[in-house]
C-alpha cells in the first residue's frame, strides 16, 4: 500500500453500505500526512473489529481533514444506490477543510467535482488514504445501525449492520420492514415475497 508522491495534498474516498437491504450510505473523504503509519491501516474489511478501531483512534489524531457524507434510505429508494452512493461521496468531499490537488475514489465511479480525480479499483487495498477512508466511513455507519439496533431489536441489526443475511431475511419475513429498511432492495432481492405497505 502506497502514498501518492506525484501530490502533496490527496483526498481519499471511500463508502460503505451500498448493499445492504437497511438504513443509509455513507462515506468519507480524508486526507492524511505522508508520515501516516501503514501497519495501522489497511482495507477495513481486512482489520478485525478491535483493529478498525484503533486504526480509527490513530486517524482521529492524525488525519489532516476527513468529511462524512451521508444518504438515507428514503433517497437511495428515491435516486437509486449508484447516485446515492455519487452524492455522499461529494458531501464527504465538500466537509474537508482542507484544499486537495487530487482526489482518489475507490472503484470505478466518478464523482462531480472540479478537482483532478481518479478511481481505483481496490483502491481500498492499494492506497493509504483510501483505505483510511473506508476505516471512518464503516465506524461511523456500524455505529449507525447499532443505534437503530436499539430502536428496532427484532432486526438484529447490531450484527449484520443491515446486510442481507438469512437472520436479517428471516426477521423481514416474521415481521415486514421498518421504517429504514430500503424498499427498491427488498423488492428486487425477495422478489415481491414481503408485502410492502407505504411507510
Amino acid at each position: 500500500m502506497e502514498h501518492s508522491n506525484q501530490y502533496s495534498r490527496i483526498a481519499g474516498i471511500d463508502e460503505v453500505g451500498r448493499g445492504p437491504l437497511a438504513g443509509p450510505v455513507v462515506a468519507c473523504a480524508i486526507v492524511i500526512p505522508d508520515s501516516t503509519a501503514c501497519r495501522f491501516i489497511k482495507d477495513s474489511k481486512l482489520l478485525s473489529p478491535a483493529g478498525r478501531l484503533k486504526a480509527y483512534a490513530y486517524l482521529q489524531e492524525h488525519a489532516l481533514s476527513y468529511g462524512i457524507g451521508l444518504v438515507g434510505e428514503q433517497t437511495i429508494d428515491t435516486i437509486n444506490i449508484r447516485n446515492a452512493t455519487k452524492r455522499a461521496m461529494e458531501q464527504a468531499l465538500s466537509m474537508l477543510h482542507r484544499t486537495v490537488e487530487l482526489v482518489l475514489i475507490d472503484g470505478n465511479m466518478e464523482i462531480n467535482t472540479p478537482l483532478q480525480q481518479k478511481t481505483m479499483i481496490d483502491g481500498d487495498r492499494l492506497h493509504l488514504s483510501i483505505a483510511s477512508a473506508s476505516i471512518i466511513a464503516k465506524i461511523y455507519r456500524d455505529a449507525i445501525m447499532d443505534r437503530y439496533a436499539r430502536q428496532y431489536p427484532e432486526y438484529g441489526f447490531e450484527k449484520h449492520k443491515g446486510y442481507g443475511t438469512k437472520q436479517h431475511i428471516d426477521a423481514l419475513r416474521k415481521y415486514g420492514p421498518c421504517p429504514i429498511h430500503r424498499r427498491s432492495f427488498l423488492h428486487n432481492i425477495l422478489s415481491g415475497q414481503l408485502d410492502l405497505p407505504d411507510m
